[in-house]
């Protein structure tokens, strides 16, 4: 595999700088493969490393470490380029040896030992549970599966885990909604606020209520109405209007907590039960499985969210103003100092994030990663601070950002907001243009870029669509494959000298490099990378393809023609099932 040539490679250059330079033995030595293939298929630049100490030009301290690079059949030339490069070009059998790797190895080539067993978290979708998710949660969870796949497959133990913001005001908004709904299917006429949450879903769940306890919960529209501040014209949209609107709606939610009593609670965890085993549900359709779906609430129920207040404030990062407790967190590097704790008692959203963070690291992962959307870029400093506040190891936690995703159908722009209900949801995308094109698209960008989702090129049957392009090539293999009849464990005595052509041993040399790809996209957490190497990888195939034969007459040079198409077909299985992205036998 790749990474047994780079070791060889690296083992070679050691021993010539042993001869060439033996007070500089503990030089690293970089091997990268030039993007052009004209310079060969591994290079180094071990002499301009070495200029300075040596003090000598880089070009004449190559060519001392190529005159005394030891023998090797790994080794077809050893070139200097440029300012001191070392070029290498593979002998032809060191670049087939990855054939033979693959089909020994199986679905487990490219499997690494980077993260050496090490526990990491990764916390993503994480959406509030007030509605179905929507196309832009999709990015999240497709980048944030993908990523939790790659990360296992290089060595790290991986959990998986959705924080559940089950306590709040966004789940009383969502109660009360429903409420009001239910209200209105039994007669009561009363003026919904624009600012609760309106979909249909919400009906829905009403109309639960009403068929499974009648009228129980019915109340009189004066008592629901009582003290509450009337509502500005529908139009108004400046801050004072917006302040009266949900001055209004928390007036609605405590009169529906003192008339319902206990029966509240019912209310509430109907909501959020229901939206929660929607998204659940949706999740598992979509390929994305969570190890962990931790609650909200629950940092409240066992007292931690306190307890972190207390251990704040014990380290003197806290202070008290105007009644409520202030978080130090310009002493961190964020733009303002933050509430943990109102007036009234009550502790804010980020108190209880604090609160999870420390649970997290009470848990004893090595490290945490949060999947948050791009907006939430400012949140990092006091996160980070808060950690560091409470004599924890920040460097444990990274952040990583997903930028929105945008829907284009025919030309237009979607909106995706839950509170107004015009959003379009990730069912609804998967059943348009299928998972497969779904998880593909999503994780075709570097997560913090800007990504608007294409139907219509998603949707395509053409070598436009990647995902298409790289499926065909895994069923045009496993056609020919078919066509030959043969056993693959065969396959293994196939004489891969016998793949000698320049596009064989292109596509050999490709399928060397997945092990690097794997490592190199797991340490950057970029998932992407993989779905660009599996768009060349897919190019270099179907343009042997077409330029040759395989189902040849000559026994020998099919097998190793058949070995080669192999080999690509479960290092494109391999690559695909770390995007979450199924490989047709047929299209």
């Amino acid at each position: 595999m790749a990474q047994d040539v780079k070791t060889q490679l690296a083992e070679l250059l050691k021993q010539s700088l042993a001869s060439v330079a033996p007070a500089a033995t503990a030089t690293p030595i970089h091997l990268e493969r030039p993007r052009d293939a004209s310079h060969g298929d591994f290079a180094t630049n071990l002499a301009m490393q070495l200029a300075k100490a040596l003090k000598k030009n880089p070009r004449e301290i190559a060519q001392q470490l190529v005159n005394e690079l030891p023998v090797s059949t790994l080794v077809k030339k050893a070139e200097i380029a440029g300012a001191g490069f070392i070029n290498f070009t593979l002998d032809s059998s060191a670049k087939t040896a990855a054939v033979t790797a693959v089909l020994a190895a199986g679905e487990n080539y490219g499997r690494s030992a980077l993260g050496g067993g090490r526990k990491i978290q990764v916390e993503f979708v994480s959406a509030n549970p007030t509605g179905p998710l929507h196309v832009g949660h999709g990015r999240g969870a497709a980048y944030g599966a993908s990523l939790s796949s790659l990360l296992a497959f290089a060595g790290w133990d991986v959990t998986r885990e959705y924080y559940v913001n089950d306590a709040g005001r966004q789940m009383d908004i969502l109660a009360v909604s429903t409420w009001l709904r239910y209200l209105e299917l039994n007669g009561v006429d009363l003026p919904f606020p624009p600012n609760g949450y309106q979909g249909d879903y919400v009906r829905e769940m009403a109309r639960q209520m009403q068929v499974a306890h009648g009228d129980k919960y019915w109340r009189p529209a004066a008592a629901v109405l009582d003290g509450t501040p009337g509502l500005p014209e529908a139009g108004r949209a400046d801050d004072e209007a917006k302040n009266q609107r949900e001055l209004h709606l928390d007036a609605l939610i405590a009169n529906a907590k003192d008339l319902l009593g206990p029966d509240w609670i019912y209310v509430h965890q109907h909501a959020l039960s229901e939206q929660l085993a929607d998204c659940r549900a949706d999740l598992e359709e979509f390929g994305v499985h969570f190890d962990v779906w931790f609650s909200e609430k629950a940092l409240y129920d066992t007292g931690l969210v306190a307890r972190c207040v207390d251990l704040l404030e014990g380290n003197g990062h806290l202070y008290l103003q105007d009644g409520a407790k202030w978080f130090k967190s310009t002493a961190f590097g964020d733009e303002k100092d933050r509430v943990v704790q109102r007036e009234n008692g009550l502790y804010t959203y980020f108190a209880s994030d604090i609160a999870y963070h420390l649970n997290k690291y009470e848990r004893g992962f090595d490290q945490v990663i949060n999947i948050w959307g791009a907006d939430h870029h400012g949140y990092i400093p006091r996160v980070k601070g808060a950690i560091a506040a409470l004599g924890l190891d920040t460097g444990k936690l990274e952040v990583a950002l997903v930028q929105f995703a945008v829907l284009y159908r025919n030309g237009q722009k979607a909106s995706m907001s839950t509170r107004s209900g015009e959003f379009v949801t990730l069912r609804e995308l998967r059943g348009e243009v299928g998972n497969d094109a779904c998880r593909f698209f999503y994780a075709l960008r570097k997560s913090d870029q800007h990504l608007d989702f294409d139907l219509d090129l998603a949707k395509s049957q053409t070598n436009e669509n990647p995902v298409y392009y790289i499926q065909y090539a895994h069923a045009r293999i496993s056609s020919v494959i078919g066509q030959w009849g043969g056993k693959l464990a065969d396959l293994a005595k196939a004489d891969l000298g016998r793949l000698d052509n320049p596009r064989e041993l292109a596509l050999a040399n490709k399928l060397a490099e997945f092990a690097d790809i794997v490592n190199a996209a797991a340490r950057d957490l970029a998932p992407h990378q993989i779905a660009f190497y599996l768009k060349d990888l897919a190019g270099e195939f179907h343009g042997w393809y077409n330029a040759e034969r395989m189902l040849v007459e000559d026994e020998a040079l099919r097998d190793a023609r058949i070995a080669l198409a192999a080999a690509v077909r479960q290092v494109i299985r391999n690559g695909m099932a770390l995007l979450g992205v199924t490989c047709p036998e047929s299209m």
